[in-house]
């Protein structure tokens, strides 16, 4: 099955040079957009398999890489949380039309609930898979022992070896400090669309209790919580998939009729 990767990307250019590749398709609206994870891109199983949902739904989907990821431009060490949410938004401005549902992974769940606060008049509603808002102090920082944050203080970069053997993730002090510029649990979230927080109880990453301070921050009143008590980090397998798949069409037929934003 073609999944589009055997495409060269399209570019989105920046100011200062880098440049965001990014895929997409044209359909009916609201669309579609994928947010990937810390140290993830574009070609993972979740964007593939939701293109070829939204490509057999005939509706409109983009998925991208972060500045330092995938096939983006730029150093993945350069890289904060408020310049990867200035490329969600330069994505969501430049290479989307009309309202979008935006579903955001770990990282791209956070990611995901900023860009939504920067372009409300954009978003008709969000999907979080294992969402990790405030992920730089509250998984990392605040877990960090004396060792490993005095290496950050003094080096300015420190490399967390992974337990499954992948390469080593890359922790900035520029990360951190950036991070805390955009906390967002500790104030209530002021959007006001439907939201739904898929998460596994078996995360070892992400605490699955975080869905429901996320919920309790968000204003909104349509806000649900999908718990998969055998799940991990991931939610990736086949059943995991099919129940986001079902998410997505769920919340698309909740937004049929409604007066969403960004419909014309």
């Amino acid at each position: 099955m073609n999944d589009g990767n055997d495409r060269p990307p399209e570019l989105l250019f920046r100011d200062d040079g880098t440049t965001i590749a990014y895929r997409r398709l044209d359909g009916k609206s609201p669309g579609v957009m994928f947010l990937s994870g810390f140290m993830s891109d574009m070609r993972g199983t979740k964007a593939l398999e939701l293109e070829r949902y939204c490509r057999a739904e005939g509706r409109a989907f983009a998925r991208f890489d972060y500045r330092g990821h995938g096939e983006s431009s730029g150093d993945f060490a350069d890289g904060t949380i408020g310049v990867w949410v200035d490329d969600a938004v330069a994505v969501l401005d430049e290479c989307t039309e009309g309202p979008q549902v935006l579903i955001g992974s770990s990282m791209g769940g956070w990611i995901m609930l900023l860009a939504a606060l920067a372009r409300m008049d954009r978003v008709a509603g969000l999907i979080g898979i294992a969402a990790a808002p405030d992920f730089t102090e509250d998984l990392m920082w605040d877990r960090f022992d004396d060792a490993k944050r005095e290496t950050l203080k003094r080096h300015g970069v420190y490399y967390e070896r992974s337990d499954s053997g992948d390469q080593p993730r890359t922790i900035t002090r520029n990360l951190i400090e950036d991070g805390r510029k955009h906390l967002i649990l500790r104030r209530p979230i002021a959007l006001h669309c439907p939201v739904m927080l898929l998460q596994g109880m078996r995360d070892s990453s992400v605490p699955w209790m975080t869905t429901s301070r996320i919920a309790e921050k968000i204003l909104s009143e349509k806000v649900r919580i999908f718990l998969i008590k055998d799940g991990d980090h991931r939610l990736s397998r086949d059943q995991d998939i099919a129940r986001l798949k079902g998410m997505v069409g769920d919340l698309m037929n909740e937004l049929e009729g409604l007066d969403i934003p960004g419909e014309a």
